[in-house]
């Protein structure tokens, strides 16, 4: 088989390192990649023009089956092109991937077909939405409608910060066309967990559970991220709970689509706040695996992933089965000097520690420039330790990091600290 894999960033690099392991495969195509697909024999990295540039390589490559990472391309609508050509392509259409692409939307969404979630208004008028904020007080939640890389949701734990966001967002232009509407929720307090499935339309097979690290700084302080750690499974999900996310909001999310005439197809990942009680509310949706949960995830993966995504493009995902290490996988992001913010790119990386049993190193904002390996993004690297206990697999990710330097190179010390009075 010949895959190929839309998408350059961490998680794209472990569904290739993962799907390259299949003795199905024949080559794996990566657009566009990153330093780390270059400098993998297992790969080739291609430009990204547009959906219909790639389905014009894809038709002359024959490729067998594509699988979308990223979310812009699905926005752009990517699964379309591909379908309308006849190509098998896992990912959702662009009129399903709404429920990313617009906050609002899934917001609305969610309210008719009765799945958990926060109280809501939607605002394009600064004046009003200070009007509610007022009204409603801190803490809050600020969100920009659009997408935003994971920079577009402040939790504002005071009148001051809530203000700030509406005004940057709404009349500073800070995400640009992202943020002309924005989306002010109610706070829950709680703790969240990533709960991420595939579906064909009709079938939905969930991934292991996984929890990530949003805020920038040690114990949850500073700006929100796309992500600075992750790690599987996530103890906060019990066998119990996870019954009830698949019953309360899984199932009813796909049925609802379909109900509205645009069924789901893709990976659909729901950010889950759990509660003082117990209770799950859906916090967001995302179209496709979350990034960096995806790392972990497939750290820990041992069945076949191209028989997996073969069932999903057929519509057979109740025949799939996944199989799991026992082990925990954790993995810590190494961002730029600036991230999230301002993040400074084109330092030398140096000291990536060699593949184990134990440990892995997926590339994120890297490039192979004159033989050298360059950051070039926020997210540059993330290492995944595994172990049979959060604990130990903390250690061996920590352990691989102190081998690795870049100018500026910041990260996290305590990802996994919510797991371990669990284990």
């Amino acid at each position: 088989m010949k895959i190929l894999v839309v998408g350059g960033g961490g998680r794209e690099h472990a569904l290739a390192w993962k799907l390259a392991q299949s003795k199905r495969v024949e080559r794996i195509l990566v657009s566009p990649g990153n330093g780390g697909t270059a400098i993998d024999s297992n790969f080739r990295n291609i430009p990204y023009k547009s959906p219909e540039a790639l389905a014009d390589f894809a038709q002359q490559e024959h490729i067998d089956l594509t699988v979308v990472g990223p979310e812009a391309p699905l926005v752009a609508g990517v699964v379309d092109v591909f379908r309308e050509r006849g190509m098998r392509i896992f990912g959702p259409t662009k009129a399903a991937a709404q429920l990313e692409s617009s906050k609002d939307f899934a917001k609305a969404f969610m309210h008719r077909h009765d799945i958990p979630t926060a109280a809501y208004q939607t605002f394009t008028d600064a004046r009003q939405a200070h009007a509610y904020l007022d009204k409603m007080g801190a803490p809050i939640v600020i969100k920009a409608d659009g997408l935003a890389a994971g920079k577009g949701v402040v939790v504002a734990m005071n009148f001051e910060e809530a203000h700030e966001a509406v005004d940057r967002m709404l009349e500073g232009n800070w995400l640009g066309n992202a943020g002309a509407r924005v989306v002010i929720e109610e706070f829950i307090e709680g703790e969240e967990a990533s709960f991420i499935v595939m579906v064909d339309g009709l079938h939905m097979l969930p991934l292991d559970t996984s929890q990530d690290h949003k805020r920038l700084g040690d114990g949850d302080t500073g700006p929100n991220t796309g992500g600075m750690g992750a790690y599987s499974p996530a103890p906060v999900v019990t066998p119990a709970l996870h019954a009830r996310i698949m019953r309360e909001i899984i199932l009813p999310t796909v049925r609802g689509m379909a109900s509205e005439g645009i069924p789901y197809t893709g990976f659909l990942y729901a950010g889950v706040m759990i509660d003082k009680q117990g209770n799950p509310r859906t916090l967001e949706f995302n179209c496709r695996m979350g990034d960096p949960e995806t790392q972990p995830i497939m750290a820990r993966l041992k069945s076949d992933f191209t028989e997996t995504l073969e069932h999903a493009v057929n519509g057979t995902l109740d025949q799939a089965e996944l199989q799991w290490d026992r082990r925990t996988a954790l993995g810590v992001v190494l961002a730029a000097h600036g991230y999230p913010e301002k993040p400074l790119a084109g330092d030398i990386i140096t000291g990536i520690p060699r593949e184990t049993d134990d440990y892995v190193t997926f590339h994120a904002g890297t490039k192979l420039q004159n033989g050298k390996l360059l950051t070039s993004g926020g997210r540059v690297l993330c290492v995944v330790g595994l172990a049979d206990s959060v604990r130990v697999a903390q250690q061996r990710a920590y352990d691989a990091i102190e081998h690795i330097h870049f100018d500026g190179m910041q990260f996290r010390s305590d990802i996994g600290y919510r797991a371990l009075p669990r284990c």
